[in-house]
């Protein structure tokens, strides 16, 4: 090769070098605290994780640990996909809000002023206690119930089995307006896939577009959210972590399938969108959906929320003694709109396969971990709490900021 050839070669070379020479302090950081996590997959009680930690503006740490096939020992990849079930739930609440902030949806409008038909009834007791009766519930289900788990509509129906994909929305919305109504709305709380898909079928009929080109339009398209979908690719698909739970003995991993939804997950025919639990994602994807709530809404200069919108959605909507008795009496956590809330502040969400991201605005910092879990054996459980621990003591102090207590 001649001198000239080498000169271009070098040149062409400059800013992948420069790239390397700006990440060395931070990989270096990185990898003391992937020595945290390394033993729990050594004892074989996580298969692999991949975890972010990011502030308002930039992308602190993306690491990978373990493995996403450990059967074929495939190395986890930063970018590799996961399913992250009801993490779907913040985004189906942020869908809602954007209608909100445009006037076009009012959070404490009965759900019948959208959806005409959905008018459940709720089994009320005689006095005595020996007869029951349907009638109609005392306080109307509202926007609001629906995101906070308040409506009293159960988890799920009879049509979402043995998956939770097989229906139109539109078709198991309907079948929740048949369901009995657990408890007055309002009055209690409890976890409900049927309640964030309702509000979903919501944005599609104020909207006038399915639900999945909603958020391609107005989220994940705009956010470059590129890996986040309902139907993975075969791209996708082969980035997709395999997914583990317990043997029998609790002694090491088993490999399952992802039971709640239908398989091929590429289908876009027979499967349909779970706004509730159906989304798939990277790790890079969630940082930038959760980056619109460190920045009051907005995001490279385009606003998603409101500030109004962004308190709403963080602060517990739930009455102090259901808090209390489903959270703890003390400072009790609890629910807002689609988001689980902490005494701290800190608001955000977890999966069914053990996936979690944490919003924490007293010091700046999101978290974002996913791994592909039912359970673990022995202490695998305690894996993202060694991660958050982790996270907390090298970028909060890296950033000027005391960690958390």
């Amino acid at each position: 090769m001649n001198l000239a050839a080498r000169t271009r070669n070098l040149n062409s070379m400059w800013p992948v070098l420069a790239l390397l020479a700006c990440s060395l302090p931070q990989a270096a950081r990185s990898a003391q605290w992937l020595d945290v996590l390394q033993p729990f997959v050594d004892r074989h009680e996580l298969a692999g994780a991949v975890t972010l930690v990011a502030s308002k503006d930039r992308v602190l740490s993306l690491e990978a640990v373990g493995y996403a096939d450990v059967a074929a020992q495939k190395p986890m990849q930063p970018d590799a996909v996961f399913w992250i079930a009801s993490m779907s739930k913040p985004i189906a609440a942020t869908a809602l809000m954007m209608l909100v902030d445009e006037g076009k949806v009012r959070l404490d409008d009965p759900v019948e002023t959208y959806l005409p038909q959905f008018k459940p009834l709720i089994i009320a007791s005689t006095a005595g206690g020996a007869q029951v009766r349907l009638q109609k519930p005392r306080h109307v289900i509202t926007v609001r119930n629906l995101l906070s788990h308040t409506s009293g509509i159960p988890f799920s129906s009879s049509v979402e089995a043995p998956t939770l994909d097989l229906l139109p929305l539109s078709a198991r919305v309907s079948s929740y307006a048949m369901q009995r109504l657990m408890f007055e709305p309002g009055t209690d709380y409890s976890y409900s896939n049927a309640g964030i898909n309702t509000a979903a079928r919501i944005v599609e009929v104020v909207s006038g577009m399915p639900y999945e080109e909603y958020l391609q339009r107005r989220l994940f398209g705009p956010l470059g959210m590129t890996d986040t979908t309902f139907w993975p690719s075969e791209g996708q698909l082969a980035r997709l972590a395999s997914s583990y739970r317990a043997n029998a003995t609790s002694t090491g991993l088993l490999a399952i399938r992802i039971t709640q939804l239908r398989y091929p997950l590429s289908d876009h025919v027979r499967r349909f969108a779970v706004p509730a639990g159906g989304l798939f994602s990277t790790a890079s994807d969630l940082a930038k959906f959760c980056q619109i709530f460190l920045n009051g809404g907005t995001l490279a200069g385009k606003r998603y929320l409101s500030e109004a919108a962004i308190r709403e959605m963080s602060r517990n909507q739930l009455p102090h003694d259901v808090a209390s008795a489903r959270f703890g009496p003390a400072e009790p956590a609890g629910y807002g709109l689609g988001l689980f809330v902490e005494s701290s502040g800190a608001f955000g969400h977890s999966g069914a396969y053990s996936t979690n991201m944490r919003i924490d605005p007293r010091h700046e910092l999101i978290t974002v971990w996913l791994v592909q879990h039912a359970n673990f054996p022995g202490n695998g459980g305690k894996s993202r709490d060694a991660f958050e621990e982790a996270a907390q003591k090298q970028f909060a102090s890296a950033a000027g900021r005391p960690p958390k207590k």
